[in-house]
């Protein structure tokens, strides 16, 4: 699968659409889960497409992604350990603004998590 490829046909148009979070879904979730290079790209297409009139099914696509991503892994389950902590920082603030999905996000994970970081918190405010 290359993700590149698909980034770019799905920004072709600078919306995301119903039947693109579901070839979405479809190709990422194959192996039943989400990798970082997949929550890589999920970001880099938020980035792109922030503000657009998107599907709504995108919102909740992305959040249920990210947050299978961060939380349903081997290392730490539940928790948002340092290092992920640090990924999402990035993430989050890379493109300079925090959008209202990732402010979506953030409440999610907060009340998922075992434990949510101080310096996630803080973007909530």
């Amino acid at each position: 699968m290359d993700l590149q490829k698909i980034k770019l046909a799905i920004l072709d148009d600078g919306i995301i659409d119903a039947d693109e979070v579901k070839q979405l879904e479809s190709i990422l979730y194959e192996d039943g889960v989400i990798d970082q290079e997949e929550a890589d790209l999920l970001f880099d297409l938020n980035d792109e497409v922030s503000g657009n009139k998107n599907d709504i099914s995108w919102d909740s696509f992305f959040v249920k992604a990210i947050c299978d991503f961060l939380l349903e892994d081997e290392v730490s389950p539940g928790e948002i350990d340092e290092e992920e902590s640090k990924w999402l920082l990035n993430k989050i603030q890379g493109d300079g603004q925090v959008d209202a999905l990732e402010l979506k996000l953030l409440q999610a994970l907060k009340s998922k998590a075992k434990h949510f970081p101080e310096e996630l918190n803080n973007l909530l405010k």
